[in-house]
């Protein structure tokens, strides 16, 4: 069993910055990799960005490439989203989530991959 909890989300005008933390507990974090997905009101959940176990290798929406980042510290059991430049659109709910099966990172991009899911952070953004 893996618990998510994320960190992290506000409010903040466009342009600006915030980085989401989600903690795992669990000794099988190193072992999956993880992403991160948004929601906003009325539209499906979508794919925002993955990083393999190792943190060595990550893959994003094109929406957010050059923006956001992901990152991890298996250390820690944490990973992170630092979302830069924010638009009134990536206004949502962000979860992180994990598989219990390994993927390989260009095939972290689906719902459908992910077992385990954090309760979600607010992330508003005025213009």
């Amino acid at each position: 069993q893996v618990q998510l909890v994320e960190s992290g989300g506000g409010l903040v005008q466009a342009g600006g910055s915030l980085r989401l933390s989600c903690a795992a507990s669990g000794d099988t974090f190193s072992s999956y990799g993880m992403g991160w997905f948004r929601q906003a009101p009325g539209k499906e959940r979508e794919f925002v960005a993955a990083i393999s176990r190792s943190g060595s290798s990550t893959n994003y929406a094109d929406s957010v490439k050059g923006r956001f980042t992901i990152s991890r510290d298996n250390a820690k059991n944490t990973v992170y989203l630092q979302v830069n430049s924010l638009k009134p659109e990536d206004t949502a709910v962000y979860y992180c989530a994990a598989p219990n099966a390994y993927y390989s990172v260009n095939n972290l991009r689906q719902v459908q991959q992910y077992r385990y899911w954090g309760q979600g952070t607010q992330v508003t953004v005025s213009s």
